[in-house]
Protein backbone atom coordinates (compact mmCIF):
# COMPACT_ATOMS: atom_id res chain seq x y z
CA UNK A 1 0.00 0.00 0.00
CA UNK A 2 1.49 3.44 -0.85
CA UNK A 3 2.12 5.97 1.82
CA UNK A 4 -0.45 8.62 0.44
CA UNK A 5 -3.24 5.98 0.31
CA UNK A 6 -1.79 4.83 4.05
CA UNK A 7 -2.30 8.94 4.72
CA UNK A 8 -5.66 9.49 3.48
CA UNK A 9 -6.55 5.96 5.06
CA UNK A 10 -5.99 7.69 8.60
CA UNK A 11 -7.23 10.90 7.69
CA UNK A 12 -10.45 9.11 6.77
CA UNK A 13 -10.11 7.15 10.42
CA UNK A 14 -9.79 10.16 12.29
CA UNK A 15 -12.50 12.23 10.51
CA UNK A 16 -15.30 9.25 11.05
CA UNK A 17 -14.02 8.50 14.45
CA UNK A 18 -14.93 12.59 15.72
CA UNK A 19 -17.70 12.43 13.61
CA UNK A 20 -19.30 9.65 15.57
CA UNK A 21 -22.22 10.91 17.70
CA UNK A 22 -22.35 8.11 20.55
CA UNK A 23 -19.93 4.82 21.64
CA UNK A 24 -21.59 2.80 19.61
CA UNK A 25 -21.00 5.17 16.29
CA UNK A 26 -17.77 5.22 17.52
CA UNK A 27 -16.74 1.81 17.23
CA UNK A 28 -18.34 1.25 14.52
CA UNK A 29 -16.31 4.04 13.00
CA UNK A 30 -12.72 3.03 14.15
CA UNK A 31 -13.54 -1.01 13.07
CA UNK A 32 -14.54 0.13 9.75
CA UNK A 33 -11.93 2.82 8.74
CA UNK A 34 -9.11 0.52 9.96
CA UNK A 35 -10.84 -2.52 7.76
CA UNK A 36 -10.86 -0.59 4.94
CA UNK A 37 -7.02 0.47 5.83
CA UNK A 38 -5.73 -2.66 5.92
CA UNK A 39 -8.35 -3.66 2.93
CA UNK A 40 -9.39 -6.33 5.44
CA UNK A 41 -12.68 -8.00 5.10
CA UNK A 42 -13.92 -7.86 8.60
CA UNK A 43 -13.11 -6.09 11.66
CA UNK A 44 -13.38 -6.15 15.92
CA UNK A 45 -12.96 -3.80 18.50
CA UNK A 46 -12.24 -5.31 22.04
CA UNK A 47 -11.90 -3.52 25.10
CA UNK A 48 -9.91 -5.62 28.49
CA UNK A 49 -12.12 -5.75 31.24
CA UNK A 50 -9.49 -5.85 33.74
CA UNK A 51 -11.64 -6.91 37.09
CA UNK A 52 -13.02 -9.59 35.22
CA UNK A 53 -10.04 -11.11 33.39
CA UNK A 54 -11.92 -11.15 29.53
CA UNK A 55 -12.10 -9.14 26.37
CA UNK A 56 -15.09 -8.11 25.35
CA UNK A 57 -16.16 -7.69 22.09
CA UNK A 58 -17.23 -3.95 21.03
CA UNK A 59 -18.41 -4.38 18.08
CA UNK A 60 -18.11 -6.65 14.62
CA UNK A 61 -17.89 -4.63 11.85
CA UNK A 62 -17.56 -5.71 7.83
CA UNK A 63 -18.32 -9.10 6.59
CA UNK A 64 -19.76 -10.79 9.67
CA UNK A 65 -19.64 -14.87 9.89
CA UNK A 66 -22.76 -16.46 10.97
CA UNK A 67 -23.78 -15.99 14.72
CA UNK A 68 -21.64 -12.76 14.57
CA UNK A 69 -23.87 -9.89 16.03
CA UNK A 70 -22.60 -6.49 15.05
CA UNK A 71 -22.72 -5.10 18.57
CA UNK A 72 -23.28 -8.54 20.75
CA UNK A 73 -24.15 -8.20 24.03
CA UNK A 74 -22.06 -11.17 25.59
CA UNK A 75 -19.14 -12.03 23.21
CA UNK A 76 -16.32 -12.71 25.98
CA UNK A 77 -13.05 -14.36 25.91
CA UNK A 78 -10.98 -15.22 28.87
CA UNK A 79 -8.16 -13.21 28.34
CA UNK A 80 -5.30 -16.43 29.36
CA UNK A 81 -6.84 -17.76 25.86
CA UNK A 82 -5.27 -14.23 24.74
CA UNK A 83 -1.93 -13.72 27.05
CA UNK A 84 -0.10 -11.56 24.52
CA UNK A 85 -2.53 -8.80 24.97
CA UNK A 86 -1.15 -9.02 28.88
CA UNK A 87 1.98 -9.85 28.86
CA UNK A 88 3.50 -7.57 25.82
CA UNK A 89 3.11 -4.59 27.77
CA UNK A 90 4.28 -1.43 26.01
CA UNK A 91 7.73 -0.66 27.62
CA UNK A 92 8.91 -4.15 26.27
CA UNK A 93 7.66 -3.06 22.45
CA UNK A 94 9.11 0.24 22.05
CA UNK A 95 12.63 -1.62 23.08
CA UNK A 96 12.63 -3.87 19.94
CA UNK A 97 11.58 -7.55 19.66
CA UNK A 98 8.09 -8.26 18.01
CA UNK A 99 6.58 -5.70 16.50
CA UNK A 100 3.38 -4.04 17.65
CA UNK A 101 0.59 -5.73 16.15
CA UNK A 102 1.33 -9.16 14.89
CA UNK A 103 -0.05 -11.30 12.15
CA UNK A 104 -1.49 -14.67 12.46
CA UNK A 105 -2.61 -17.05 9.28
CA UNK A 106 -4.07 -20.55 8.69
CA UNK A 107 -1.92 -23.33 7.32
CA UNK A 108 -2.28 -22.83 3.41
CA UNK A 109 -2.90 -26.25 1.35
CA UNK A 110 0.43 -28.18 0.43
CA UNK A 111 1.85 -28.25 -2.41
CA UNK A 112 1.21 -31.12 -5.18
CA UNK A 113 3.58 -34.17 -4.61
CA UNK A 114 6.47 -34.31 -6.34
CA UNK A 115 6.49 -37.82 -7.45
CA UNK A 116 10.38 -37.51 -7.81
CA UNK A 117 10.98 -36.70 -4.25
CA UNK A 118 9.24 -40.04 -2.75
CA UNK A 119 7.03 -38.17 -0.48
CA UNK A 120 4.24 -35.44 0.04
CA UNK A 121 5.16 -31.84 0.31
CA UNK A 122 3.25 -29.45 3.06
CA UNK A 123 3.48 -26.13 2.82
CA UNK A 124 4.60 -23.49 5.04
CA UNK A 125 3.24 -23.77 8.64
CA UNK A 126 1.00 -21.10 9.86
CA UNK A 127 2.84 -17.59 11.56
CA UNK A 128 1.58 -17.31 15.31
CA UNK A 129 2.69 -15.20 18.21
CA UNK A 130 5.29 -16.98 20.06
CA UNK A 131 2.82 -16.31 23.20
CA UNK A 132 -0.34 -17.87 21.85
CA UNK A 133 -1.95 -20.77 23.25
CA UNK A 134 -1.57 -23.83 20.79
CA UNK A 135 -4.79 -22.92 18.10
CA UNK A 136 -6.00 -19.82 19.84
CA UNK A 137 -6.52 -17.29 16.94
CA UNK A 138 -5.81 -20.24 14.23
CA UNK A 139 -9.14 -22.17 15.44
CA UNK A 140 -11.16 -19.38 15.15
CA UNK A 141 -9.99 -18.20 11.74
CA UNK A 142 -10.88 -21.94 10.75
CA UNK A 143 -14.38 -21.21 12.33
CA UNK A 144 -15.28 -18.22 10.65
CA UNK A 145 -13.59 -19.27 7.27
CA UNK A 146 -10.95 -16.31 7.46
CA UNK A 147 -7.59 -16.99 5.96
CA UNK A 148 -5.26 -14.26 8.40
CA UNK A 149 -5.48 -11.94 10.80
CA UNK A 150 -3.48 -8.87 12.18
CA UNK A 151 -3.73 -8.20 16.01
CA UNK A 152 -2.79 -4.55 17.12
CA UNK A 153 -3.19 -3.96 20.90
CA UNK A 154 -4.79 -0.40 22.34
CA UNK A 155 -2.63 1.36 24.43
CA UNK A 156 -4.28 3.68 26.63
CA UNK A 157 -2.69 6.04 29.22
CA UNK A 158 0.53 3.72 29.18
CA UNK A 159 -1.85 0.61 29.84
CA UNK A 160 -3.08 -2.15 27.27
CA UNK A 161 -7.07 -1.22 27.05
CA UNK A 162 -7.92 -3.32 24.35
CA UNK A 163 -7.60 -4.43 20.91
CA UNK A 164 -7.86 -3.75 17.10
CA UNK A 165 -8.41 -6.74 15.46
CA UNK A 166 -8.48 -7.10 11.33
CA UNK A 167 -9.06 -10.17 8.78
CA UNK A 168 -8.71 -11.16 5.48
CA UNK A 169 -10.49 -14.10 4.08
CA UNK A 170 -9.08 -17.25 2.97
CA UNK A 171 -7.44 -17.35 -0.54
CA UNK A 172 -6.69 -13.53 0.10
CA UNK A 173 -2.82 -12.66 0.77
CA UNK A 174 -1.53 -12.95 4.14
CA UNK A 175 -0.65 -9.35 6.11
CA UNK A 176 3.20 -9.19 6.25
CA UNK A 177 4.90 -6.98 8.28
CA UNK A 178 4.26 -3.82 6.94
CA UNK A 179 0.93 -4.19 7.17
CA UNK A 180 1.61 -5.31 11.58
CA UNK A 181 3.36 -1.73 11.66
CA UNK A 182 0.45 0.12 9.84
CA UNK A 183 -1.96 -1.88 11.93
CA UNK A 184 0.16 -0.15 15.15
CA UNK A 185 -0.14 3.47 13.70
CA UNK A 186 -4.23 2.32 12.83
CA UNK A 187 -4.49 1.30 16.85
CA UNK A 188 -2.34 4.30 17.67
CA UNK A 189 -4.63 6.43 15.97
CA UNK A 190 -7.74 4.62 17.89
CA UNK A 191 -6.55 5.01 20.95
CA UNK A 192 -6.01 9.13 20.67
CA UNK A 193 -9.84 8.92 19.39
CA UNK A 194 -11.15 6.71 22.76
CA UNK A 195 -9.17 9.06 24.96
CA UNK A 196 -10.80 11.71 23.10
CA UNK A 197 -14.02 10.45 23.52
CA UNK A 198 -13.38 9.52 27.16
CA UNK A 199 -12.68 13.30 28.19
CA UNK A 200 -15.99 14.66 26.46
CA UNK A 201 -17.91 12.19 28.44
CA UNK A 202 -16.40 12.91 31.66
CA UNK A 203 -16.68 16.61 30.56
CA UNK A 204 -20.41 15.85 29.41
CA UNK A 205 -20.64 13.89 33.04
CA UNK A 206 -19.77 16.74 35.00
CA UNK A 207 -21.97 19.10 33.28
CA UNK A 208 -24.93 17.28 34.24
CA UNK A 209 -24.18 15.59 37.63
CA UNK A 210 -24.03 17.02 41.48
CA UNK A 211 -20.55 16.13 42.38
CA UNK A 212 -21.03 15.02 45.90
CA UNK A 213 -24.07 13.02 45.36
CA UNK A 214 -23.69 11.93 42.00
CA UNK A 215 -27.17 12.47 41.24
CA UNK A 216 -28.04 14.72 38.29
CA UNK A 217 -28.52 18.59 38.75
CA UNK A 218 -30.16 21.29 38.23
CA UNK A 219 -29.31 21.93 34.59
CA UNK A 220 -30.05 18.35 33.79
CA UNK A 221 -33.29 18.37 35.46
CA UNK A 222 -34.34 21.61 33.51
CA UNK A 223 -33.13 20.25 29.94
CA UNK A 224 -35.19 17.24 30.66
CA UNK A 225 -38.16 18.99 31.90
CA UNK A 226 -38.27 20.96 28.97
CA UNK A 227 -38.12 17.75 26.56
CA UNK A 228 -40.85 16.39 29.00
CA UNK A 229 -43.14 19.13 28.94
CA UNK A 230 -42.49 18.46 25.02
CA UNK A 231 -43.86 15.31 24.57
CA UNK A 232 -46.93 16.00 27.13
CA UNK A 233 -48.17 18.95 24.60
CA UNK A 234 -47.83 16.35 21.67
CA UNK A 235 -48.96 12.92 23.58
CA UNK A 236 -50.32 14.09 26.53
CA UNK A 237 -47.92 12.19 28.65
CA UNK A 238 -47.82 12.95 32.41
CA UNK A 239 -45.29 14.79 34.09
CA UNK A 240 -44.66 14.94 37.24
CA UNK A 241 -41.68 16.90 39.52
CA UNK A 242 -41.51 16.12 43.16
CA UNK A 243 -39.53 18.48 45.25
CA UNK A 244 -37.84 17.67 48.02
CA UNK A 245 -36.41 19.82 50.98
CA UNK A 246 -34.47 17.76 53.68
CA UNK A 247 -35.33 18.94 57.22
CA UNK A 248 -32.55 19.44 59.86
CA UNK A 249 -29.28 19.63 57.45
CA UNK A 250 -28.07 23.18 58.92
CA UNK A 251 -28.35 21.82 62.46
CA UNK A 252 -26.28 18.86 61.88
CA UNK A 253 -24.40 21.04 59.86
CA UNK A 254 -23.75 22.96 62.96
CA UNK A 255 -23.77 20.38 65.62
CA UNK A 256 -21.78 17.76 63.96
CA UNK A 257 -19.85 19.97 61.34
CA UNK A 258 -20.25 20.08 57.68
CA UNK A 259 -18.43 16.35 56.79
CA UNK A 260 -21.19 14.92 58.36
CA UNK A 261 -23.84 17.07 57.25
CA UNK A 262 -22.32 16.10 53.48
CA UNK A 263 -22.80 12.48 54.40
CA UNK A 264 -26.26 13.08 55.20
CA UNK A 265 -27.08 15.07 51.71
CA UNK A 266 -25.21 11.47 49.97
CA UNK A 267 -27.13 9.35 52.34
CA UNK A 268 -30.38 10.74 51.25
CA UNK A 269 -29.55 11.68 47.81
CA UNK A 270 -29.27 7.19 47.46
CA UNK A 271 -32.61 6.90 49.01
CA UNK A 272 -33.88 9.62 46.39
CA UNK A 273 -32.06 6.94 43.63
CA UNK A 274 -33.50 4.13 45.31
CA UNK A 275 -37.24 5.68 45.41
CA UNK A 276 -36.54 7.20 41.89
CA UNK A 277 -35.78 3.69 40.39
CA UNK A 278 -39.27 2.69 41.22
CA UNK A 279 -40.48 4.93 38.72
CA UNK A 280 -39.18 3.71 35.16
CA UNK A 281 -37.13 6.60 33.56
CA UNK A 282 -37.29 9.02 36.97
CA UNK A 283 -34.42 11.19 37.10
CA UNK A 284 -33.02 11.84 40.76
CA UNK A 285 -31.48 14.80 41.51
CA UNK A 286 -30.11 17.65 43.86
CA UNK A 287 -30.98 21.32 43.06
CA UNK A 288 -28.47 22.77 44.90
CA UNK A 289 -28.29 22.92 48.90
CA UNK A 290 -30.81 21.10 50.75
CA UNK A 291 -32.84 20.89 47.58
CA UNK A 292 -33.77 17.41 45.58
CA UNK A 293 -36.43 16.21 43.34
CA UNK A 294 -37.30 13.59 40.88
CA UNK A 295 -38.91 14.32 37.57
CA UNK A 296 -41.24 11.18 36.14
CA UNK A 297 -42.79 11.19 32.68
CA UNK A 298 -45.29 8.42 31.93
CA UNK A 299 -46.65 6.85 35.07
CA UNK A 300 -49.71 8.51 36.69
CA UNK A 301 -50.22 10.66 38.95
CA UNK A 302 -51.14 8.39 42.02
CA UNK A 303 -47.78 6.38 41.67
CA UNK A 304 -45.90 9.16 41.55
CA UNK A 305 -47.80 10.45 44.85
CA UNK A 306 -47.05 6.63 46.67
CA UNK A 307 -43.01 6.85 45.56
CA UNK A 308 -43.05 10.35 47.16
CA UNK A 309 -44.96 9.00 50.11
CA UNK A 310 -42.39 6.37 50.02
CA UNK A 311 -39.64 8.31 50.03
CA UNK A 312 -40.78 10.85 53.05
CA UNK A 313 -40.83 6.78 55.41
CA UNK A 314 -37.63 6.12 54.26
CA UNK A 315 -35.98 9.75 55.01
CA UNK A 316 -37.88 9.97 58.59
CA UNK A 317 -35.86 6.73 59.09
CA UNK A 318 -32.54 8.07 58.50
CA UNK A 319 -30.45 8.51 61.47
CA UNK A 320 -29.46 12.12 60.95
CA UNK A 321 -31.53 14.98 59.99
CA UNK A 322 -35.35 15.71 60.69
CA UNK A 323 -36.93 13.87 57.61
CA UNK A 324 -38.30 15.68 54.21
CA UNK A 325 -40.60 18.16 53.04
CA UNK A 326 -42.20 17.02 50.16
CA UNK A 327 -44.43 18.46 47.27
CA UNK A 328 -45.48 17.05 44.31
CA UNK A 329 -46.93 18.86 41.16
CA UNK A 330 -48.74 16.40 38.20
CA UNK A 331 -50.05 17.15 34.88
CA UNK A 332 -52.61 14.11 35.87
CA UNK A 333 -53.95 15.97 38.99
CA UNK A 334 -56.18 18.85 38.58
CA UNK A 335 -53.68 22.04 38.35
CA UNK A 336 -54.33 23.68 35.31
CA UNK A 337 -52.58 24.43 31.50
CA UNK A 338 -49.21 23.39 32.21
CA UNK A 339 -47.17 25.51 29.59
CA UNK A 340 -43.79 25.99 30.68
CA UNK A 341 -41.24 24.63 32.76
CA UNK A 342 -41.34 27.26 34.94
CA UNK A 343 -45.24 27.03 36.39
CA UNK A 344 -44.62 23.10 37.16
CA UNK A 345 -41.91 24.23 39.13
CA UNK A 346 -43.64 26.64 40.72
CA UNK A 347 -46.30 24.66 41.74
CA UNK A 348 -44.18 21.48 42.95
CA UNK A 349 -42.20 24.39 45.14
CA UNK A 350 -45.77 25.75 46.77
CA UNK A 351 -46.30 22.42 47.66
CA UNK A 352 -43.26 21.34 49.42
CA UNK A 353 -43.61 24.84 51.13
CA UNK A 354 -47.23 24.02 52.32
CA UNK A 355 -45.29 20.66 53.65
CA UNK A 356 -42.59 22.38 55.35
CA UNK A 357 -44.61 24.61 56.92
CA UNK A 358 -46.89 21.72 58.51
CA UNK A 359 -44.30 19.80 59.02
CA UNK A 360 -46.29 16.81 57.12
CA UNK A 361 -44.95 13.52 57.38
CA UNK A 362 -46.05 13.06 53.91
CA UNK A 363 -46.33 14.92 50.97
CA UNK A 364 -48.26 17.71 50.13
CA UNK A 365 -49.73 17.14 46.23
CA UNK A 366 -50.74 20.28 44.06
CA UNK A 367 -54.60 20.19 43.18
CA UNK A 368 -55.38 18.08 46.06
CA UNK A 369 -54.74 20.83 48.72
CA UNK A 370 -56.85 23.67 48.05
CA UNK A 371 -53.91 25.95 49.94
CA UNK A 372 -51.08 24.85 47.22
CA UNK A 373 -52.97 26.81 43.97
CA UNK A 374 -53.49 29.83 45.75
CA UNK A 375 -49.87 30.07 47.55
CA UNK A 376 -48.25 29.45 44.00
CA UNK A 377 -50.97 32.26 42.21
CA UNK A 378 -50.34 34.49 44.85
CA UNK A 379 -47.53 37.43 43.69
CA UNK A 380 -44.89 37.50 46.38
CA UNK A 381 -44.57 40.56 49.11
CA UNK A 382 -40.94 40.85 47.97
CA UNK A 383 -40.36 39.66 44.79
CA UNK A 384 -36.74 39.89 45.33
CA UNK A 385 -36.82 37.20 48.21
CA UNK A 386 -39.07 34.58 46.67
CA UNK A 387 -37.79 31.29 47.29
CA UNK A 388 -40.10 30.27 44.90
CA UNK A 389 -38.52 32.08 41.85
CA UNK A 390 -37.79 29.58 39.03
CA UNK A 391 -34.25 27.89 39.48
CA UNK A 392 -31.79 29.58 37.15
CA UNK A 393 -33.62 33.27 36.68
CA UNK A 394 -32.60 35.69 38.83
CA UNK A 395 -35.73 37.39 40.61
CA UNK A 396 -34.58 40.98 38.70
CA UNK A 397 -34.14 39.10 35.03
CA UNK A 398 -37.49 37.13 35.70
CA UNK A 399 -39.37 38.32 32.32
CA UNK A 400 -42.42 39.35 33.64
CA UNK A 401 -45.43 36.75 33.18
CA UNK A 402 -48.88 36.84 35.00
CA UNK A 403 -48.43 34.26 38.44
CA UNK A 404 -51.57 32.78 37.55
CA UNK A 405 -51.58 30.79 33.57
CA UNK A 406 -54.94 30.72 31.93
Amino acid sequence: MGEDRRLRAVVALSQAMAAAQNPREFWRAAALGACSALSGSFAALSVWERELGRLKVLVNAGERAPGEEEFPESETYPVNRFPEITEFLHEQWAGGGEPDAWVESVPPPPDPPDPGAGGEAAGPPAYRHPSAPPGGRIAGLLRRRRGCCVVAPIVLHGRAWGELYVARPLGAPVFDRGDADFATVLASVVASGIAQTERLEEVRRLAFTDPLTGLANRRAVDMRLDEALERHRADGSVVSLVVCDLNGLKQVNDTHGHAVGDRLLERFGSVLSLCGAMLPGALAARLGGDEFCLLSVGPGADEVVEVAAELCLRAAELELGEGVACGVASTGDPIGQVRTARRLFRLADAAQYRAKAARSPSPVVAGRDGTVLRLADTPPRHPQQERRAFRGVPPDEDPPEPWSEP
